[in-house]
């Protein structure tokens, strides 16, 4: 499994993005911060609410040098269904992990049921994973923690509990 602090495990895989097929790799976007968020399946209850609230703060992952790419293990067919049906708002590639190499790379397949756990990654302009939340099924993550985070990333300083910008940071690392 992947830890933090090691290079982010490469993949280039096929995805539906803006009314077509195309194919994504997280080498393409070196040089920029990587949001990569796993979700279940398609068409369900929590996995919609999610990726539309990272689709609203897509602008704002935009203006902090950032890219939002996010995985299941459905197929793009079922991507671009879902997104044609539920999720007009949605940019960001959804990208299929149907043989299941990505999630298996980044430790996040249930194996005994084929599907990725609910899971978020930050990964540096470097290619190196900074943060990691895996959780279970049941319960969505918090897209404003995730800009929180990836904003005290980008000052290279101590940034101590609950710090938010404009506050002060314990200095460098």
């Amino acid at each position: 499994m992947i830890k933090v602090g090691e290079k982010a495990p490469q993949f280039t895989a096929e995805s539906y993005i803006n009314g077509e097929f195309k194919d994504v790799s997280l080498g393409e976007h070196k040089g920029k911060w990587v949001v990569l968020f796993f979700w279940p399946l398609d068409f369900t209850f929590i996995c919609p609410t999610e990726i539309k609230g990272f689709a609203k703060r897509e602008e704002e992952f935009k203006s902090l040098n950032a890219v939002v790419l996010g995985v299941s293990t459905d197929s793009v067919h079922s991507h671009k269904a879902w997104r044609e049906k539920d999720l007009p708002e949605v940019k960001f590639p959804l990208i299929s992990d149907m043989n299941h190499n990505i999630s298996k790379d980044y430790g996040i397949l249930m194996e005994d049921k084929g599907i990725a756990l609910r899971a978020t990654f930050i990964i540096d302009p470097e290619g190196v994973l900074q943060y990691a939340v895996v959780s279970n099924l049941n319960v969505g993550r918090s897209v404003e923690e995730t800009i929180r985070v990836l904003k005290a990333f980008q000052t290279g300083e101590l940034c101590p509990v609950e710090w938010e910008p404009g506050q002060e940071t314990l200095g460098k690392a």
